[in-house]
């Protein structure tokens, strides 16, 4: 029970910072976004716990833009294409592919996935007692 609390936490924690961004960004948010934004705080929250404390933090941010850009894809072709809710639409963008993603979105969540990194670093060390964070650039 604890460790599901544990993720309800960071999931809502990432939800809810997801959903403030798209509103400081583009003005407005979508309920979804809030959804992705749980999950894929969760997926960044796992990088240190796969990877050593050693790997360089520009393979971490690498990992985590990879991995919010995989999931952008994946709810994007759910939400946008296949329910038609219209959440967002890249496809007027250079280098975008399908409408559902774009390099200047991934480049975007390469430098936002250290903040995520760091916070549910910080935050597992705060309120669960998790090992106390450190990082190597390269």
């Amino acid at each position: 029970m604890k460790g599901f609390l544990k993720n309800l936490f960071l999931f809502t924690v990432g939800g809810v910072l997801y959903y403030l961004m798209e509103i400081l960004w583009r003005g407005y948010s979508h309920w979804s976004m809030f959804l992705l934004g749980g999950v894929s705080f969760l997926l960044l929250g796992l990088i240190n716990e796969v990877l050593s404390w050693e790997a360089p933090m520009l393979l971490q941010m690498a990992l985590g833009a990879a991995v919010i850009t995989l999931l952008e894809f994946n709810v994007g072709c759910l939400v946008n294409l296949r329910l038609g809710w219209a959440v967002w639409d890249y496809s007027d963008m250079k280098f975008q592919f399908m409408g559902q993603i774009s390099l200047k979105s991934s480049i975007l969540w390469f430098f936002l996935s250290a903040l995520g990194i760091v916070l549910d670093d910080c935050l597992r060390y705060r309120f669960f007692g998790e090992e106390k964070p450190f990082y190597r650039l390269i």
